[in-house]
């Protein structure tokens, strides 16, 4: 609750100060972030996932591949970055400059690193850890803040332009994405393919309704559930990052075209002298 009433009056405060200057923000991106983005992570946190996250296997690993994957690519329809850069100014926005420049987040931000993450992340499932994170409840509120939080510094800068890139290296997380589709999927066909309980949890005591699965097939379920999530989830990137690398080829190439032959073969000198010195 109290991260949905900080990201509430933090995007809200934002649109209230470029009201005040006389600017208007697209109410869209606003019903975007609120109805899509946040209510989409209180959906996930209070309702039925979140309710039943501990006793629960399939609903506790569905909930964090969508506070990791859903609710950051929803709550990014709002465009925060863009507004922040907005209404903020002097030393609260090189602070936000700051920040999308640095050297973690840019490193977070490229396909290289978010397969790489889930990959670990889903891991931990094949483990007994997993058992240990479900039943703690200090665990339980790290993830509902760190993880969206990660999912957020990912998808951000693909989705608002918050790097430049050459055509080339959008080239190469074009094809890293390709190999996230599956590398996301190997700890999910382990968890459905086991035969074992992996995190060792032993059976829910107490009153429990008929539809309440066996622990190996709630661990099933939580396999299959992992697997569509994680899957689906990397369609919206390739489309976004194969419509950047149209724009910025497009670019590169309306650049080049506007070079004189005299600044064309000055270039193609340079180019190919470089490496040689």
């Amino acid at each position: 609750m109290v991260a949905l009433v900080v990201a509430g009056g933090l995007y809200g405060g934002s649109v209230g100060m470029l009201r005040r200057r006389g600017i208007r923000w697209p109410p869209l991106r606003t019903l975007a972030f609120f109805a899509l983005g946040l209510g989409s992570f209180a959906v996930v946190q209070f309702g039925f996932l979140g309710a039943w996250s501990t006793e629960l296997r399939w609903a506790f690993t569905t909930r964090i591949a969508l506070l990791l994957f859903a609710v950051p690519g929803l709550l990014s329809l709002g465009s925060p970055v863009q507004l922040g850069r907005a209404a903020l100014a002097g030393l609260p926005l090189r602070m936000l400059e700051a920040v999308l420049r640095s050297r973690p987040v840019r490193i977070m931000g490229t396909a290289v690193f978010a397969p790489l993450f889930a990959l670990a992340a889903f891991s931990v499932f094949l483990t007994p850890l997993a058992g240990s994170l479900r039943e703690s409840a200090v665990a339980g509120d790290l993830i509902t803040v760190v993880v969206p939080l990660i999912g957020l510094v990912m998808v951000l800068p693909i989705v608002e332009h918050t790097t430049q890139r050459a055509s080339f290296f959008i080239t190469v997380e074009f094809l890293l994405v390709f190999v996230e589709l599956v590398a996301d999927a190997i700890p999910a066909i382990m968890i459905r393919l086991n035969a074992h309980v992996l995190d060792m949890v032993g059976p829910v005591l107490g009153a429990l309704p008929s539809w309440f699965p066996t622990r190996l097939h709630d661990q099933h379920l939580s396999g299959d559930f992992l697997w569509f999530i994680a899957e689906v989830a990397d369609v919206p990137i390739l489309i976004l990052l194969f419509i950047r690398w149209s724009r910025i080829d497009r670019t590169e190439a309306r650049s080049l075209d506007d070079l004189s032959d005299e600044e064309m073969d000055a270039l193609t000198r340079e180019h190919l002298r470089g490496p040689r010195e």
